[in-house]
């Protein structure tokens, strides 16, 4: 009994104690505002977000409804409500452009987006939003210390937009689709060319367009052959040192070999048909 009466009185303090860091009717801006910064500094996530929300909407235009919207996107963002977080530092943005925090509300948009890109197998929106924010950062702060992060975050991120494309790529072949196949081929070279995926999907093109070449009727296998020979072309254009340089030569040979064969098989029926 004793030991559950002295878990009652601490739990009744506890409460007593969390109460008093709740904001009441009647409290004045600065009361607020500190009670929703001592429930930040807490770490108590949640209720810190409530509590700003709360100093912003009676602190509107004032310095303490600044650092409250702040502090709302912050609590959002440790709390990983990251979409939120994105919405709220854009909100600060835009309401206080020339604020000495701007540059890194800025950066911390791309974060939240950032943090909430999915493996590259999904939808990809958020990746695409993270992206195009780490670069207007940089464009905007060209001298900042974090451009050079900025830069790495952006990198990391088309690589897994370039993954994307490749992985359609790769479904259209298994599934004997090579010139739609080809179609995401384009896309990753034309899009990510500085990515890890770009050569490799330059080199599964020229693939693509042979397999499509094979299948096709007679009179149309000429010049899909040539297209294989065209990608080849500009796979030594743009990776003369490429990895995967010895298998692109292997399928223009083959391609080529195709090619000699269809002009040879050309050559005798025209010569049959003039004599």
């Amino acid at each position: 009994m004793r030991t559950l009466l002295i878990l009652m009185i601490a739990a009744l303090t506890l409460v007593s104690c969390r109460s008093q860091d709740l904001i009441r009717p009647g409290d004045s801006l600065e009361v607020a505002f500190d009670k929703a910064k001592s429930q930040y500094d807490q770490e108590n996530w949640s209720e810190a977000a409530r509590s700003f929300e709360t100093v912003i909407s009676i602190g509107r235009g004032t310095d303490l409804g600044q650092e409250a919207q702040y502090l709302l996107a912050e609590s959002y963002y440790n709390n990983r409500r990251y979409l939120l977080a994105a919405s709220e530092y854009e909100r600060y943005a835009n309401l206080y452009p020339r604020s000495e925090r701007r540059e890194n509300v800025d950066f911390k948009i791309g974060l939240s987006y950032y943090n909430m890109s999915p493996r590259y197998k999904l939808d990809q929106t958020y990746t695409r939003q993270a992206v195009e924010n780490f670069r207007l950062f940089n464009s905007r702060y060209a001298d900042s210390e974090r451009a050079e992060e900025a830069v790495e975050y952006i990198d990391e991120l088309r690589e897994k937009l370039a993954r994307k494309q490749y992985s359609a790529a790769e479904f259209y072949m298994r599934t004997n689709r090579y010139l739609a196949a080809t179609v995401y081929h384009d896309i990753i070279i034309d899009e990510y060319p500085e990515t890890s995926w770009a050569e490799k999907a330059l080199v599964d093109q020229i693939y693509a367009y042979i397999l499509y070449a094979d299948n096709s009727v007679q009179a149309r296998q000429k010049e899909r052959y040539e297209e294989a020979i065209s990608s080849y072309d500009t796979y030594m254009q743009l990776f003369p040192r490429g990895e995967n340089r010895s298998r692109a030569e292997e399928l223009y040979d083959r391609a080529q070999r195709e090619i000699d064969r269809i002009e040879e098989r050309e050559a005798r029926a025209s010569a049959q048909s003039g004599s």
